[in-house]
């Protein structure tokens, strides 16, 4: 049971496709032209756009798309991916914006799109040091 659990969850998922398991690791390995790098990021890619199209449909539309955290602040890539024929959904990116690293909160959103598309940074250090405050307080 324990050679299961360890297979499921340290040799599985991005690292079973991909022989690594960050994300910055993969882009530049499907950047140079490594397909099975690539093939992770376009499932990556699918099953946000899946989750994005389940929440449209229970909330009935989107008023904003927010991009956060590692992957979310930092990534050009899976953010184009992400947004990349989701016209319908009225999500629509500007790529010159979504190129910005952001430091605060930045609007990529293209001047056609009925969604806002949002960068916004975390600070989880930060978040975690007030919920340690508050416990101890």
């Amino acid at each position: 049971m324990d050679k299961v659990a360890d297979i499921l969850q340290k040799q599985s998922g991005l690292f079973g496709l991909t022989g690594h398991s960050d994300m910055r690791d993969i882009e530049e390995k499907a950047e140079k032209g490594n397909k099975d790098c690539t093939l992770a990021l376009e499932m990556v890619a699918y099953r946000i756009k899946k989750y994005i199209g389940s929440y449209a449909t229970i909330m009935n539309g989107l008023d904003v798309l927010v991009f956060t955290a590692g992957v979310g602040e930092n990534s050009t890539l899976m953010r184009k991916m992400i947004c990349e024929n989701m016209d319908y959904l009225g999500i629509d990116i500007d790529l010159d914006e979504n190129d910005i690293k952001a430091k605060e909160i930045v609007d990529i959103s293209s001047a056609s799109s009925k969604v806002k598309v949002l960068i916004i940074p975390t600070n989880e250090e930060l978040e975690i040091a007030k919920e340690a405050y508050q416990l101890l307080s």
